[in-house]
C-alpha cells in the first residue's frame, strides 16, 4: 500500500507541476537566482540612447536599458538584430572596427565607458568576454587560463586558480594531466571551455557571453537555455531594437509584445 500511495503521490506532483508550467510560451523550468534573491539589484552596465552605426547602416536603435549586477541576463532575438553589437559596446569591442561609430552613453559602474579618460584596456580587465567562436591563445592550456592573472601581475597561487576555473568551466577532470599540452590540440568544445576557464580566472566583475555554448555539444535550444539559467531578458528585434526587457519568467510566459510571443513561439527568427 505504501508504494502504491508514494506512486499516487508522485503522479499528483507531477500533474501539478505540468499545471503550473502550462502557461509558458516554451517548454523549460525557469529557475533563477532571482527567485531566491528577491527585490532590486544594483546596476553593474547601463546604456542611455545609444545608438550604432557601421558606416551608414545602424545596428543599434535608441537603446536604454539597467543591467543589475550579481544577476544573469540573456540577450535574445534573430540574427542581425544588433546583441553581439551592444555586447561588444560595453567593453569597447566595437573601437576595433573603423567605420563603427557609437552615440548616447554606457555606463560601467556609473561612470561612462566612453570618456576619453577611460583607457579600455583597463576596461578590458574588469569586463571579461567569451566569444562565439573558440579563440585560444597559442600556448599550453595552463598557459591559456593564467594568462590574465599573469599579465594583472597576480600574487597569489596561480596553480590554484587555473584549477579553479577549469573545474568552473567543466574542463578540469578532462585535461588536469596534460596542461602543459597546447590548447589548439583540445576539441571545439573543449576549446571553448578553455576560454570560459580563461575569462573567468582573474575574476572580472562582468563577462559578456557572445554565444559561448555554441561550440559544446549540451546546448539544445538556445532559447530555452535563456529561460533555464537567465534572471532578466532582451528581446532584440530587426533593426537593433529592443523591443521588450523584463524578468525572464514575464518574457517567456506573459511578454507584453505580440512580436515578442511571436519570436519565442518560433513564427519567426
Amino acid at each position: 500500500m505504501s508504494n502504491a500511495r508514494e506512486d499516487t503521490d508522485e503522479r499528483t506532483d507531477r500533474e501539478r507541476t505540468d499545471r503550473d508550467t502550462s502557461n509558458s510560451l516554451i517548454t523549460t523550468e525557469v529557475q533563477t537566482d532571482a527567485a531566491v534573491n528577491k527585490g532590486p539589484a544594483p546596476t553593474a552596465v547601463a546604456a542611455h540612447n545609444l545608438n550604432v552605426y557601421y558606416g551608414d547602416e545602424q545596428a543599434i536603435n535608441d537603446v536604454s536599458m539597467e543591467i543589475p549586477e550579481k544577476r544573469v541576463t540573456a540577450l535574445i532575438g534573430p540574427s542581425g538584430c544588433g546583441k553581439s553589437t551592444f555586447l561588444r559596446c560595453i567593453n569597447r569591442m566595437n573601437d576595433m572596427i573603423d567605420v563603427c561609430r557609437v552615440e548616447g552613453d554606457v555606463t560601467f559602474g556609473g561612470k561612462n565607458v566612453y570618456d576619453d579618460d577611460v583607457d579600455p584596456v583597463a576596461l578590458r580587465r574588469k569586463i571579461g568576454m567569451v566569444f562565439q567562436k573558440p579563440n585560444p591563445f597559442p600556448k599550453s592550456i595552463r598557459d591559456n587560463v593564467a594568462y590574465g592573472l599573469e599579465i594583472q601581475g597576480y600574487s597569489g597561487d596561480i596553480d590554484a586558480r587555473v584549477e579553479e576555473a577549469l573545474k568552473g568551466a567543466a574542463l578540469w577532470e578532462e585535461v588536469n594531466d596534460q596542461l602543459d599540452s597546447s590548447g589548439l590540440d583540445l576539441s571545439g568544445g573543449q576549446q571553448q571551455r578553455l576560454c570560459i576557464a580563461r575569462a573567468i580566472a582573474p575574476d572580472p566583475e562582468v563577462i559578456l557571453m557572445d554565444e559561448p555554448t555554441s561550440a559544446l555539444i549540451i546546448v539544445t535550444h538556445n532559447m530555452q537555455q535563456a529561460a533555464r539559467i537567465s534572471d532578466r531578458t532582451a528581446v532584440f528585434l530587426t533593426g537593433g531594437e529592443l523591443v521588450e526587457y523584463d524578468d525572464t519568467t514575464t518574457i517567456f510566459e506573459d511578454p507584453e509584445h505580440d512580436r515578442v510571443e511571436d519570436y519565442i513561439t518560433g513564427k519567426f527568427g
